[in-house]
């Protein structure tokens, strides 16, 4: 089994500001630090680091992606807008997406990594990948930035390999907290790609990620949200995955599963309720990886989106990462005893009733 795994130093200096969360300083706001700093990221390669993980993957040289290929998804006039910004110090390039000077440069390099890692995993080079990339993209739309996402790294990829890999059917499995909004906007009315995206109800964006939101066009029928409530463990992601995203995925037989891989979703994350764990995410990894066995020889590409606890994201990751490489090390999660133990841990009425809701849009894969 080989795993590859992108990471670049220039990915944790992309600069967004002094913000307090999400929210700009100024009188009452006392300058703090932004929610998407580098931090968790950095303890990410850290925590590998000394484990012995990240010298037994296949390192994937990162590149910064082309105008081309960043027009795959986006409007000229969004590249040139954040390009013409790649000076600034700390200004908004869209909808709470606040960049630095570098910042465009540094969002070349994340879509280019991600590019770099699905033509590894197409090429037969490694199995599978991790792209440990900042800024994250599934919030960016076509025309503009959002969420924290300067450019959107797992659509361009997945935009790459249909128009230069000839791909014709790729899957998306979004697992961050938040509605991967932009994934689904690439593609919404296109059947090359099934769209999934497990969330919290109306987290972010607050008028997206329904049910009701199954595609148009040619697409219709080829886009599944899952937007859990408030408070899902382990119970409720594990109860989605096997009624809905294990078998939609079995129906569309993908030829790649792309994974924008947040792990706000974990219990402690600032900016998301639910209570998922370590062991949940290599739970969910695991069921992923016995599809991609069964459907498209194992191809699985994750690409890194959201995670602000920066204690408690690192062991999520590695969890991840381990499951995706087949290796074992000796990091036990110091918080999965705790969490793991919160209650309701299990699935709720309420959550299952959501489930089964969700698992009706089956029908309608074609």
């Amino acid at each position: 089994m080989k795993t590859g795994i992108v990471f670049h130093e220039l990915y944790l200096w992309h600069d967004t500001g002094n913000h307090a969360s999400y929210v700009p300083y100024g009188f009452p706001v006392e300058p703090f630090q932004h929610s998407e700093s580098p931090d968790a990221k950095r303890r990410i390669k850290n925590l590998m680091e000394v484990s012995g993980l990240y010298d037994k993957l296949e390192k994937i040289t990162a590149r910064k992606a082309t105008k081309e290929e960043i027009l795959y998804f986006h409007t000229e006039k969004h590249y040139e807008h954040i390009k013409s910004l790649n000076s600034s110090i700390s200004v908004d390039s869209g909808v709470t997406t606040p960049v630095g000077i570098g910042s465009f440069d540094i969002a070349l390099l994340s879509a280019g990594g991600v590019i770099q890692a699905i033509d590894h995993i197409l090429d037969g080079e490694v199995n599978n990948a991790y792209a440990l990339v900042r800024p994250p993209g599934h919030h960016a739309m076509p025309d503009k930035a959002m969420g924290f996402c300067v450019f959107g790294n797992a659509a361009i990829a997945g935009k790459h390999a249909i128009k230069k890999r000839s791909l014709q059917k790729i899957a998306f499995v979004d697992w961050d907290v938040h509605h991967g909004n932009g994934t689904q906007a690439a593609f919404y009315d296109d059947p090359s790609a099934l769209t999934i995206s497990i969330h919290q109800d109306r987290n972010f964006p607050t008028n997206s990620g329904l049910i009701s939101e199954n595609g148009e066009g040619d697409g219709d029928g080829y886009n599944i949200n899952i937007p859990l409530p408030p408070g899902s463990g382990v119970g409720a992601y594990e109860a989605a995955f096997d009624r809905v995203v294990i078998p939609a995925l079995e129906i569309y037989q993908p030829e790649i599963i792309i994974v924008p891989s947040g792990f706000d979703g974990g219990a402690n994350d600032p900016l998301g309720r639910q209570m998922m764990t370590s062991e949940g995410f290599k739970s969910l990894t695991m069921k992923l990886k016995r599809a991609a066995t069964k459907l498209c020889d194992g191809k699985i590409l994750m690409t890194h989106e959201g995670g602000y606890s920066a204690a408690t994201v690192p062991f999520f990751a590695h969890a991840v990462i381990e499951s995706l490489a087949e290796i074992e090390t000796n990091v036990v999660d110091p918080f999965q005893n705790i969490i793991g133990k919160m209650g309701q841990q299990d699935l709720q009425p309420h959550q299952n009733k959501l489930i089964k809701e969700a698992e009706s849009l089956l029908k309608n894969i074609k």
